[in-house]
């Protein structure tokens, strides 16, 4: 790996300031905030507006925010973007870490369609595939993703008069059971299916968001009961969510945290 240079590890600094508060900043801004020379900050302010990375305020002397040249190379990362390639990354470097099966999947009508998958090196292991269709309501991705939506599309989706098809015994058929289940992943932030889909399985799942904030997939992990444990579902949701907030990142979110 090469060196890093300086002065543009200092300009990317400044850059990302950008990023918290307002969106505006001034020269003695970037100084108390960076612990930069006030000499070193003129120069790297002066040359990031002369090259439309940043641009003064209009009726505000003194103060830049943003220019255009960011949104350019933003706007063409965003068309370059794959999600299944970007989840496959992921999904890699989860199951890396856990040596389990991992999906991303996103939601289509009532079910879910797997976009990437990798798999655990176990003998024993989920048997699926990436382009599987599945209910919804059976899988962790699936109820992470439905309780993701505005509670009329919920409904759209998911009629309160609907017969919810069971993949196994555990399988969830009632509306009003979906619901209540909904209403605690949405508290909790990650989704958990206990042979819901396969008798033999359990998932935890993380929701996926956007640059906009919106959740557009969800990342799960899948363990054979035969692995599977409390201990082992708290240690599987934090790596979901851990996965889930890098392909979120790839996508351009930015966490508020």
């Amino acid at each position: 790996m090469g060196r890093l240079v300086p002065a543009v590890t200092r300009a990317l600094d400044i850059l990302e300031l950008f990023l918290d508060g307002d969106g505006t900043l001034s020269a003695p801004d970037i100084v108390r905030r960076l612990g930069l020379p006030r000499t070193t900050v003129h120069e790297l302010v002066t040359t990031l507006a002369a090259r439309k990375y940043i641009v003064q305020v209009t009726g505000q002397p003194g103060r830049y925010r943003l220019g255009v040249r960011p949104y350019q190379l933003g706007s063409r990362y965003a068309e370059d973007l794959d999600l299944a390639a970007e989840g496959r990354q992921v999904a890699r470097a989860v199951a890396e870490t856990c040596d389990e099966t991992v999906h991303v999947a996103i939601l289509e009508d009532a079910d879910v369609i797997y976009i990437a998958k990798v798999d655990s090196t176990h003998a024993v292991r989920m048997v699926s595939a990436a382009g599987r269709r599945l209910p919804a309501h059976c899988t962790s991705v699936g109820k992470m993703l439905l309780a993701s939506l505005p509670e009329r599309e919920l409904a759209d989706r998911v009629p309160d008069g609907a017969e919810l098809p069971a993949m196994t015994p555990d399988s969830i058929t009632d509306p009003a059971a979906l619901r209540a289940a909904l209403t605690e992943i949405r508290r909790r932030g990650v989704a958990v299916e206990r042979r819901e889909s396969n008798p033999d399985v359990s998932c935890v799942a993380a929701p996926v968001r956007d640059r906009t904030g919106a959740v557009v997939a969800a990342l799960s992990v899948s363990v054979p009961m035969i692995r599977w444990s409390e201990e082992r579902r708290a240690e599987l949701e934090r790596l979901a969510v851990e996965g889930a907030a890098d392909l979120s990142e790839r996508l351009g979110h930015r966490s508020a945290v």
